[in-house]
């Protein structure tokens, strides 16, 4: 019995096809839990793909990756001097967001970071002049550039790359490649026809692996279930059961990923409210699981547990049963699944 996570596969994989022919050239990105589906995975999905240049986030994962893809590896983590050094073959390339560290990556493959609005890392204009002695000593393999993923002040982030670019050539540094992140299609290809000597790739994870919400559903297997009345005394802190109905140990805690949910941006009243409910009812050891059964999602009847969670089922709705499986309503960047079904 298991947290299962369930793959469409053909849709899936043509999905992957979709995005590829919008952004030619698309460096695909593995980093994390490798966006719920795990690093070995994504590296065949790439390699499937024809991908020659594969994204990570660290050297850990560079160095773990590296049997799994024969391409090269880039880090998106930019170098820091005295960071731990970690054995990697030639064909991965470093990340660099300051002038410094390209001086400490003698001989290296290098992309060097410009500092975008996100205000995250990245070379400064101020910074151009010191670069042409600095790139003499390392292989340059491009630049590129983290773009914010809202732009509420109605910027344009086409207009953003291209002030780079122009700052670029005008300290007369080499604009052979430029990697970009969080562009449309219609902006790359504005930008490709703007520049037609450089070439622009895309970095992209999240579209790719997870664009198709119909693709992929997690489901949790059902481990037991117990039948209680209102009143009755059950779990670690002996809490009381508020109505009938019955008690349901599915496979998913908190070793899952389940009931670890990573802070959200909300935008509007109405996120908002509910979010404010939500915290209200945690206050009362109310919490919403992310399991579905009967059609609607279920209550956590106490925190969830390592590997499973107890929920409580309402005597109103139908019973469950060892084997059933319950949908979950998981974000794929914080999950763990414990098996993987093509279908």
């Amino acid at each position: 019995m298991a947290l299962t996570l369930y793959v469409d596969t053909a849709r899936w994989r043509a999905h992957h096809k979709h995005v590829q022919e919008q952004f030619p050239g698309l460096v695909p990105v593995c980093k994390g839990n490798g966006y719920g589906f795990g690093h070995d995975r994504l590296a065949e999905e790439a390699t499937r793909l024809g991908s020659d240049v594969l994204a990570v986030g660290t050297t850990y994962e560079a160095a773990r990756i590296k049997d799994f893809f024969g391409g090269d590896l880039l880090v998106l983590t930019p170098y820091r001097r005295g960071e731990e050094p970690v054995p990697l073959p030639d064909r991965v390339v470093r990340s660099v967001s300051s002038v410094d560290g390209v001086y400490g990556l003698v001989g290296a493959r290098v992309v060097i970071e410009v500092m975008s609005s996100m205000k995250r890392h990245g070379i400064s204009e101020q910074d151009l002049p010191q670069l042409h002695s600095a790139i003499e000593n390392v292989r340059l393999e491009g630049f590129a550039i983290h773009l914010p993923l809202d732009r509420t002040d109605g910027s344009d982030a086409v207009e953003e790359v291209i002030g780079w670019m122009d700052r670029l050539r005008a300290a007369r540094l080499p604009l052979h490649t430029m990697f970009v992140s969080h562009l449309k299609a219609d902006e790359l290809a504005r930008l490709q026809q703007q520049f037609p000597q450089t070439r622009f790739r895309a970095r992209i994870g999240t579209r790719l692996w997870l664009g198709d919400h119909e693709a992929t559903e997690y489901r949790g297997a059902v481990l037991d279930v117990t039948k209680v009345t209102k009143g009755d005394r059950f779990g670690y802190r002996q809490q009381k059961a508020a109505s009938d109905g019955f008690l349901v140990v599915v496979a998913g805690g908190t070793s899952h990923g389940v009931g670890l949910e990573a802070p959200k941006a909300l935008h509007g009243v109405m996120p908002r409210a509910k979010g404010v409910a939500r915290a209200g009812l945690a206050t009362v050891n109310r919490n919403l699981s992310p399991f579905v059964w009967g059609g609607k999602q279920r209550w956590f009847a106490e925190p969830p547990h390592m590997q499973v969670s107890i929920l409580f089922v309402p005597s109103d709705a139908p019973e469950p049963h060892v084997g059933d499986e319950l949908v979950a309503h998981l974000r794929h960047t914080t999950t763990q699944f414990d098996r993987i079904v093509d279908r």
